[in-house]
């Protein structure tokens, strides 16, 4: 398969997957390395083609659109708490997309999540504690931004209620 193939292929798989893919899993169906997927994807990006890195995997935007997206702040630290946050979005029916903190050197940073599961939200978990200086929410003394993605405005004044009782939304 020649190279601009390849990549129309890998554009196809991700804009029809239900979630999701690792680089490791599309090196495998379409027969190369997981470093050619990867440059594939820089190339796509480069292109015009909007596929985002999550920690499961790539997802193309088609993947990521819902009716209805917030910025919530919130505020926490340990990981128990980091759980019930995760836990307290996708019980209520929202996906956390994404992660933002800011920083002094770098100014605004943000982290793909996509967490739409209970099965989600430990795979995070389990990577943070791979990596517990990772977190990037570490360097603002908790204190972080989260887009929600739901289905409805009802949905995300639920999540919003539910992360006050918990102590974990960011009102100051």
């Amino acid at each position: 398969m020649a190279a601009q193939e390849r990549r129309e292929k890998l554009k196809e798989l991700l804009q029809n997957a239900p979630g999701p893919l690792s680089a490791s899993g599309l090196a495998k169906q379409l027969g190369v390395s997981r470093q050619i997927v990867v440059g594939d994807v820089a190339l796509l990006r480069a292109g015009g083609c909007d596929i985002r890195s999550t920690p499961r995997g790539y997802v193309s935007s088609t993947d990521t659109v819902q009716d209805c997206r917030e910025i919530v702040a919130c505020c926490h630290t340990g990981e128990e708490q980091l759980r019930q946050e995760l836990y307290c979005v996708v019980d209520n029916g929202a996906s956390l997309l994404d992660v933002t903190v800011e920083n002094p050197l770098y100014g605004e940073l943000t982290g793909q999540l996509h967490i739409a599961s209970r099965y989600d939200a430990d795979r995070f978990i389990e990577k943070a504690q791979e990596f517990p200086d990772g977190l990037v929410s570490r360097t603002t003394g908790g204190v972080h931004l989260h887009t929600l993605c739901a289905p409805d405005r009802e949905c995300l004044a639920r999540v919003r209620a539910a992360l006050a009782k918990l102590g974990i939304l960011y009102e100051k």
